[in-house]
């Protein structure tokens, strides 16, 4: 008779053998070769380009940051050089916009602005997209606010500006330090916050900017799902008593836009963005935004493990069918070995998935958001976590109900269909959320790679790739299910 450590080793072997057999083997390769098309096909189908007239060039990408983030940087700039420390002091007396309306208002463009539009004053290191800098500014509806390095945002004072009730702006430089300032009379000031931005040179521009980002409106599709659309939008900023104090480049200001504008119909026929001087008084206009990018601004890498949801259907039913066990300590074998087999198995095919899946992506054309080594290596173990922790909780389903169509269906409905509601934009938002916050399908989460930004208008949906809990707490709720579905599973088998 062996003992419990002598037989729970032996349950090891049977149920490795018991795995091991030819249909299983070749089902979860099978489960792997689909993550595996899934990933490799659309780069291999697809070719994305440009034109430039009768010319096909590269489709344009977003500009990366210091820390190679895609960011948006597009604003209109009145600049001119500072060499050295020194500080800018402006007064603004207006800001205005306008926003291009969906139907019913028939694309009319009306006055108004964005909540996130933004004039003020701007230290930068040149004009290329993507240089360091920091703002002071006024918005559209969040109140006096300084950002700096894309994605820092400190608030000020809140409330509007007009000619009645004027703001002063000021941006101090010392060293690769920026300091930004308010004050309602050009007398008394506010420190709003601080910047350092290493490595800044020398000479940098200073001046003033307009931006606006576009208005996002929401598209009924499905059952109640939503699909956001993005308009176009301008702000204008009216300033004076502008005045840099240091060793300031002489002559008029430069005025050139960072990002490319000029370009729609309102710019070209109504207003167009730019700077117009006259006595005294500045006025920019300008559209854009200054921040990060996020899901809207290209396709995700955790999108070449999409296949993982088909890879899942064949894991549930193998998991299933695996799922006979007389003993505990049988259970406990088959699930340690199937749980390893899908983890190995999930991590190998991750890990040739998603690299490989980028790089044809990025060969045909198609802007992939830039990540690190480290977000890439933890979507790869994350998926591969998912599909193990998947497996484990479908075969104590296959334990717990017996008919093994019955367990299937319960592991399809319970993690699969509510993925599938959560990616594809059929259902409100607020139900697609709630299904990726209390069923399986929260361990999704894992896979996430954007970051929402509150000073970002988007639409912050899971099909966007914006799950409603964090990583690790949907892949905890998911090795919740599985940890739950095993304890069932062992009170009812035999010690």
């Amino acid at each position: 008779m062996h003992t419990p450590e002598e037989s729970f080793p032996a349950s090891l072997r049977a149920a490795w053998a018991e795995l091991a057999r030819r249909g299983r083997v070749l089902a979860l390769a099978g489960a792997a070769l689909l993550v595996l098309a899934f990933a490799l096909l659309p780069g291999l189908a697809v070719h994305s380009s440009c034109s430039q007239g009768p010319v096909e060039v590269p489709c344009p990408v977003d500009p990366r940051d210091e820390a190679g983030r895609a960011v948006a940087d597009e604003f209109w700039f009145a600049h001119r050089g500072l060499d050295g420390d020194g500080t800018i002091t402006a007064r603004l007396t207006e800001l205005t916009g306008t926003i291009t309306y969906p139907p019913p208002h028939h694309d009319q463009i009306v006055s108004g602005l964005v909540p996130w539009a933004k004039t003020g004053l701007i230290i930068k290191d040149g004009l290329r997209r993507g240089s360091a800098y920091a703002a002071i500014m006024m918005t559209g509806a969040h109140g006096v606010r300084m950002q700096h390095s894309y994605v820092e945002d400190v608030a000020g004072q809140p409330g509007g500006v007009s000619a009645a009730q004027p703001r002063w702006l000021r941006l101090t430089r010392s060293g690769d330090v920026i300091t930004g300032y308010e004050s309602a009379d050009g007398q008394r000031w506010t420190q709003v916050g601080t910047a350092r931005l290493p490595g800044l040179p020398a000479t940098v521009q200073v001046g003033l900017f307009a931006a606006s980002p576009g208005d996002l409106t929401l598209r009924e599709i499905g059952l109640g799902g939503h699909v956001g659309e993005s308009r176009f939008t301008q702000a204008v900023g009216v300033f004076d008593s502008v005045a840099v104090d240091g060793r300031a480049a002489p002559g008029p200001w430069g005025s050139d836009s960072v990002g490319e504008m000029n370009h729609t119909d309102w710019e070209k026929y109504h207003r167009a963005s730019g700077l117009v001087e006259a006595g005294g008084t500045l006025t920019v206009s300008g559209t854009g935004d200054i921040g990060p990018v996020g899901a809207e601004g290209g396709q995700r890498v955790e999108g070449t493990l999409i296949g993982l949801f088909a890879g899942l259907i064949v894991v549930i039913v193998v998991a299933v069918r695996f799922g006979a066990a007389g003993t505990r300590r049988e259970l406990a074998a088959r699930s340690a070995v199937l749980g390893g087999a899908v983890f190995a198995g999930s991590l190998a095919t991750a890990a040739v998935a998603l690299p490989l899946g980028v790089w044809l992506l990025r060969r045909a054309g198609v802007n992939v958001l830039p990540v690190g080594l480290f977000t890439q290596a933890r979507v790869v173990v994350g998926a591969a976590a998912v599909a193990a922790l998947v497996a484990v909780f479908a075969l104590a389903l296959g334990v717990l109900l017996r008919r093994r169509w019955q367990a299937v269906t319960a592991g399809l409905g319970i993690v699969v269909l509510p993925y599938l509601f959560g990616v594809v934009p059929y259902l409100p938002d607020g139900v697609s959320a709630w299904l990726l916050r209390v069923t399986p399908a929260a361990g999704f989460a894992v896979l996430q790679t954007v970051d929402e930004f509150p000073q970002v208008t988007a639409h912050y949906a899971p099909y966007a790739g914006y799950f409603p809990l964090p990583g690790w707490a949907g892949l905890a709720v998911l090795g919740a299910f599985a940890g739950a579905a095993y304890a069932l599973a062992a009170r009812r088998t035999a010690h």
